[in-house]
């Protein structure tokens, strides 16, 4: 079978295709060779400003303009090429230098080609490559999706900031709430993490086979490549570059950037979970979309299913993640090949994200609030204003104000309005307590809201 949305074994390339479309130009394998040769392409142009004889008398800003071209113009048949000549080498990065070879004959540059990957090995590319794939990533892509998502839940923050809510605690029901605060609960988390998440360096690999400059040394003593190597890697790439490595990254950083997409994740699993217990619960109702069918038996269905392929897809973005942060931190002596074809996948875990982020987006937008059921819940559960009572008779010094609440209201099934209403006319207390005790309900025992 040729491939199509279709044939495709994952889902990411068949079903959910259009969901993830954004991020081919970052995790694709067209992606990925665009970005070594960008990073060949810079690193020519940087080694052209040394004061290496070789390389000065030909160069200027129209030579680099020409070159630059190639990566900023790279199209689907130039990665073809690349692809093509892989064929016969066996080494896609070797495949990229021959590519750029091809180039410099065309530019009348033939001269000067034995110093593209000059004294590189292959990791000084992918090391540099996939921090950059993945920092661009980030900030084109991921991070206005879930900004778009947290605005989302600040305007409904604000929209719900007065409507209270009995609250659950150990699934049983606990002093009011306002909803908009529980939302807002969820905001402030993940801004929290988002902070943290622009902490994280993009580091990177740049140093030769085994990370000492060995090749680049012994050609040109002279250079002080590590100075060389921080400016290209920091200042031309926009990375951090590692000082002591072996052939790799040593990966750390990207373990922990990955931990807090991972914290993101599971942040959105608990929203997910919960929003789909308030649907349960009726707090919530869905917007019925013409045409669409909640069950193939049940006519009347109308399934929280945004936010439960959001949680699935969450789940199974950081159980990725998770490999990754585990595992690419980790290599034999001073290089094995595992991280190669773990690092390939890191395109799935950000793909099962973004598909998660669109499925919240699109349930979010489809919430109706059901006032009526949460007003229902508040009615019919007066025993959670014994705690304000309690704290009141606290105050002013009444004897076991806790053990007569709890006795009152785990005496009887079921404690309305007037049980409560009643037990606070007997109190021995002054009438102007009674009366202050006697304004509390559970829809204004609600505490501060902080949203106001």
């Amino acid at each position: 079978m040729n491939l199509s949305k279709l044939s495709a074994v994952s889902p990411i390339d068949g079903r959910y295709r259009s969901k993830i479309e954004d991020l081919s130009p970052y995790f694709s394998e067209y992606a990925l060779i665009k970005y070594r040769t960008y990073v060949e392409v810079e690193y020519f142009i940087s080694l052209c400003e040394l004061p290496l004889p070789s390389l000065k008398e030909a160069f200027n800003e129209d030579v680099f303009k020409n070159l630059r071209s190639i990566y900023e113009n790279f199209t689907e048949a130039d990665a073809q090429k690349i692809k093509d000549v892989e064929q016969v080498t066996n080494h896609d990065v070797k495949a990229v230098e021959y590519f750029l070879k091809d180039k410099f004959d065309e530019l009348n540059l033939s001269q000067y080609k034995e110093f593209i990957h000059f004294g590189l090995t292959s990791q000084d590319i992918n090391n540099t490559a996939f921090p950059k794939m993945i920092k661009d990533a980030l900030k084109h892509n991921y991070i206005p999706t879930i900004k778009g998502i947290v605005d989302q839940l600040d305007n409904l923050s604000e929209e719900w900031s007065e409507i209270p809510m009995l609250a659950k605690t150990h699934g049983q029901p606990a002093s009011p709430t306002i909803l908009g605060k529980e939302i807002k609960v969820f905001v402030e988390r993940i801004e929290s993490q988002l902070k943290q998440l622009k902490m994280i360096p993009f580091s990177a690999k740049f140093g030769g086979a085994t990370g000492n400059f060995n090749a680049h040394h012994i050609a040109y003593p002279e250079v002080n490549w590590m100075k060389f190597a921080d400016k290209f890697v920091d200042a031309r790439l926009g990375l951090d570059r590692s000082k002591f490595t072996t052939q790799i990254e040593h990966y750390d950083n990207l373990a922990a950037l990955f931990d807090c997409l991972k914290r993101i994740n599971t942040i959105l699993i608990d929203f997910s979970r919960d929003v789909w217990q308030y649907i349960s619960m009726e707090y919530f109702k869905q917007k019925i979309v013409a045409n669409e069918v909640g069950s193939s038996a049940m006519p009347h269905k109308v399934n929280p299913i945004d936010f439960e392929n959001a949680e699935g897809n969450l789940g199974i973005a950081n159980a990725i993640f998770e490999h990754l942060t585990v595992k690419l931190p980790i290599s034999r002596l001073q290089r094995d090949l595992t991280d190669s074809t773990v690092l390939r996948n890191v395109g799935v875990p950000f793909a099962h994200t973004l598909i998660a982020f669109k499925s919240l987006a699109k349930g979010l937008g489809k919430l109706k609030l059901n006032v009526k059921a949460l007003d229902a819940d508040l009615d019919n559960n007066w025993a959670v204003v014994a705690e304000a009572i309690q704290t009141i008779l606290r105050r002013e010094g009444y004897p076991k104000p806790y053990e007569k609440l709890k006795e009152l209201t785990r005496s009887n099934s079921q404690i309305g309005e007037n049980e409560i209403k009643v037990f606070i006319e007997n109190l021995d207390v002054d009438d102007i307590i009674k009366e202050e005790l006697q304004l509390i309900s559970p829809h204004n025992y609600t505490g501060i809201n902080m949203i106001l």
